[in-house]
């Protein structure tokens, strides 16, 4: 598996890293991103990450020259898929004399207005780590999640109890009285319109209007 880095890279000691757990690095100056990950996944399609990785200094002197801004956009210009890497392991917000809102501003418009997610990481070590990863991930197959709560199909029980709650002014407590009475959904159906009013908290009105979606005659 082969990972392009760009040259400027190369005292960082993450190259060193990405040899010792079996990757081909390629060395090479990059016009655009720090390391480069071309992988083809199991269906065949070929999928391209362009990593930007700054150290926390360096991110902080890219909000002030807006240097980051340019960056971003070639990710994404050339990239199918994005990536930046802040490395380092102080408090960010006490590095330099930035107001804090003013580095959470910037990461916010790298997620939401960019689309770029943000990873951080401690060591150069703890980066090549990620890298790693990140392109053995990127060969296996896409998971698709749904969106869909799946739940178990509802019992005979349950089918009976909705049913029976579509009728006009009748809730769940309404529909199991019912059922406990006429013991069949057909029983119901049935029923004189006497019958029905006998069930607790039913009321004439209620029953009125049972007995009429029962009985009324469809007309398209």
């Amino acid at each position: 598996m082969k990972i392009i880095v760009d040259v400027r890279e190369k005292k960082s000691g993450i190259i060193v890293d990405l040899a010792k757990k079996g990757f081909d690095v390629d060395l090479k100056q990059l016009p655009f991103a720090d390391y480069i990950i071309e992988t083809k996944d199991r269906d065949g399609n070929v999928h391209s990450l362009g990593v930007e990785k700054k150290t926390q200094s360096d991110f902080l002197s890219s909000i002030v020259d807006k240097r980051i801004l340019r960056q971003l956009l070639d990710l994404k210009k050339n990239f199918s898929r994005q990536l930046l890497i802040i490395e380092g392991d102080r408090n960010i917000y006490t590095l330099r004399n930035f107001h804090p809102n003013a580095i959470r501003g910037m990461l916010a418009s790298i997620a939401i207005d960019f689309q770029i997610p943000t990873i951080h990481t401690k060591t150069s070590k703890d980066t090549a780590s990620l890298l790693a990863v990140i392109a053995k991930r990127m060969e296996k197959p896409s998971k698709h999640y749904s969106l869909i709560q799946k739940r178990k199909a509802p019992t005979l029980k349950e089918q009976q109890e909705y049913l029976v709650e579509t009728l006009p002014g009748v809730g769940p407590s309404l529909a199991k009285s019912l059922l406990r009475h006429f013991k069949t959904i057909r029983e119901l159906f049935t029923a004189r319109e006497e019958e029905i009013r006998k069930i607790d908290k039913m009321g004439e009105k209620k029953a009125e209007k049972i007995i009429d979606i029962i009985n009324h005659e469809y007309k398209e």
